[in-house]
């Protein structure tokens, strides 16, 4: 699953959050949108350690750092539908 389609599911759990259908989202699904985001955080990180342009580089962790935001908020999102994150 690419990193849109990742981003595009997230938003639909908080849309659902703000409709107040936040019973529907099984944090089992959350748990699993976090995973799938830390293992391409993972991959960029080797991809950026493998890069030797810097044009490249600086994209890549641009992407890093969305990552890391839409970690952020999947992790919030999991402790308001009552469940705490793994690290």
């Amino acid at each position: 699953m690419g990193l849109t389609k990742i981003t595009e599911k997230l938003d639909s759990y908080f849309g659902r959050l703000e409709n107040g259908k936040a019973t529907k989202i099984k944090p089992s699904h959350v748990e699993k949108v976090i995973a799938k985001l830390r293992a391409k955080q993972m991959l960029l990180k080797e991809e950026i350690d493998g890069s030797e342009k810097a044009s490249k580089k600086e994209r890549l962790e641009k992407k890093l750092t969305t990552l890391g935001q839409q970690i952020e908020r999947a992790e919030w999102l999991l402790g308001q539908i009552g469940a705490k994150p793994k690290h």
